[in-house]
């Protein structure tokens, strides 16, 4: 995506929102996964993810150490299906329900006043997916996800590369994520940053810095 222009607009000390994207942005519902893979398979629902685990490779896929074609060569190996990577990639995307937890009329308010970032661990299949699949996306000027970094949330390099794409200095970010030992971690590389539990109290802690106006649209 090319960058876009951007100027802050709001309260002086923001320049930069970094948002985590699953269990943030977007529902991580991985028993719907689960049941999507069970009928190519064959196998019970409550085995696929101990099968999926003891090959050892969702974090070097979420790292970039293999791709996306061989992790769905070894996946199907392990549970014995028999799909294309086409549709290996479609029943592996099924964790991502249609709906999302942050509408996207948020990130249409901030957009242009702020330089909006994504920060995630994920792979190149689902952020695939996600970018053609969710309309939230044209909101971003930059993503700084796991697969491309070569590391993971909360492993320093990440933040080290989110504050990189951010063009300003840490303290003028704000991050939000739903795990606290991720919060904890953007707090050490001196960014602003607050534990997502829902895009109600995510309006709270975004008023509170001035960064929306107060009783701004939202419900």
């Amino acid at each position: 995506m090319a960058p876009r222009a951007w100027c802050n607009r709001g309260m002086p000390g923001y320049r930069a929102l970094i948002f985590d994207l699953g269990g943030v942005i977007l529902p991580l519902d991985y028993e719907r996964g689960y049941a999507a893979i069970a009928p190519a398979c064959g196998l019970p629902v409550e085995e696929i993810p101990r099968r999926i685990a003891a090959t050892g490779l969702i974090e070097p896929f979420e790292t970039g150490r293999i791709g996306g074609r061989e992790f769905a060569r070894r996946i199907g190996e392990a549970l014995g299906l028999k799909l294309t990577y086409e549709e290996f990639c479609k029943v592996w995307s099924a964790i991502f329900p249609p709906e999302t937890l942050i509408r996207e009329e948020l990130f249409a308010e901030l957009a242009g006043r702020y330089r909006l970032l994504l920060l995630s661990n994920t792979n190149e299949i689902h952020f695939e997916y996600i970018r053609k699949n969710y309309g939230f996306v044209r909101y971003f000027d930059d993503f700084v996800v796991s697969y491309e970094v070569g590391a993971m949330k909360p492993a320093p390099e990440i933040y080290r590369a989110a504050i990189r794409a951010a063009g300003c200095a840490p303290q003028e970010c704000f991050f939000t994520d739903d795990v606290p030992e991720n919060v904890a971690a953007a707090r050490r590389h001196g960014i602003d940053a607050a534990v997502f539990t829902s895009e109600q109290r995510l309006r709270g802690e975004l008023e509170r810095r001035g960064i929306l106006l107060r009783g701004a649209s939202g419900g």
